[in-house]
């Protein structure tokens, strides 16, 4: 991980937290590992304040695109569980492939999927949809771009 630890703003940490103890429904082992997984580094994450976030941090309601080793290139959108739509690549936070991603920053990368069909992603862009309220500096920013 980039900064050592995942890296949440102050109350979507407690949202977060809020959903997964809600969640009674594992899709499978893998999902329940990864859950658990995202529980072990919220015990170890770092909170700040929403100004303080660095603008390359997978955040709720981030845009961000994760591109593959094989090729593969996504855009998707981190999404609170009630809005998920996979047809609209609005994925949960407490999906498998959210909670991976959730916290995390430009450069870190992923395993995702099923035990012997892993797919390992880098976080290639993110977009946070509140990035324009901070107050940091030109050099802390990550070049935002529009993703398509």
């Amino acid at each position: 991980m980039k900064y050592g630890s995942l890296v949440f703003e102050e109350s979507e940490f407690l949202m977060i937290k809020k959903h997964l103890e809600n969640n009674v429904t594992i899709e499978d082992y893998a999902h329940k590992n990864v859950l658990e997984l995202l529980n072990q580094h919220m015990a170890i994450a770092l909170c700040l304040n929403a100004e303080d976030i660095p603008f390359d941090i997978v955040t709720i309601n981030s845009i961000i695109k994760v591109n593959g080793a094989n090729g593969i290139s996504q855009t998707l959108q981190i999404v609170v569980p009630k809005d998920a739509a996979i047809d609209q690549n609005k994925v949960s936070v407490i999906s498998s492939l959210g909670a991976s991603i959730i916290g995390r920053a430009v450069g870190d990368k992923i395993s995702y999927g099923l035990p012997g069909d892993l797919i390992s992603l880098t976080i290639t862009k993110v977009n946070q949809p509140n990035s324009a309220n901070k107050n940091t500096t030109e050099g802390q920013k990550t070049k935002k771009e529009t993703i398509y």
